[in-house]
C-alpha cells in the first residue's frame, strides 16, 4: 500500500493522518534542572505520539533526561552526544 504525503505547513499529511515534525529546544547553556523543567513545559503542549528533540550541554543531561522518561512515561528513543552538546530524541505517549 502507498500513501501520498503532502506537506503543509510544518505537518506532513499522510493520508488523513497528520504529523508534526519534531518540536526542537535548544537548552544549551542551561543548568539542572531548568532543561528538564523547560522540556516538561513544552512536552506537556505537545499531542501523544509527537516527538520533542532537546540539545543540551549539561553533562547530567543524559541521566536527567532518562529519568524524566522514565517517571513521566515517555519514550527516549535516542540519546547521542557530539562535541559536548547532548541531544535526546522524545516521544510523548498518551496519558
Amino acid at each position: 500500500m502507498v500513501r501520498t504525503m503532502e506537506k503543509t505547513n510544518n505537518n506532513i499529511k499522510l493520508g488523513s493522518i497528520m504529523q508534526a515534525e519534531p518540536v526542537v529546544l535548544d537548552l544549551t547553556g542551561l543548568q539542572c534542572p531548568l532543561p528538564v523543567l523547560k522540556a516538561r513545559r513544552q512536552i506537556g503542549q505537545m499531542l501523544a505520539g509527537a516527538v520533542l528533540v532537546v540539545m543540551a550541554d549539561d553533562p547530567a543531561s543524559p541521566l536527567d533526561f532518562d529519568h524524566f522518561c522514565q517517571n513521566g512515561g515517555h519514550q527516549l528513543l535516542e540519546s547521542t552526544e557530539k562535541n559536548g552538546v547532548y541531544t535526546m530524541r522524545i516521544s510523548k505517549v498518551a496519558k
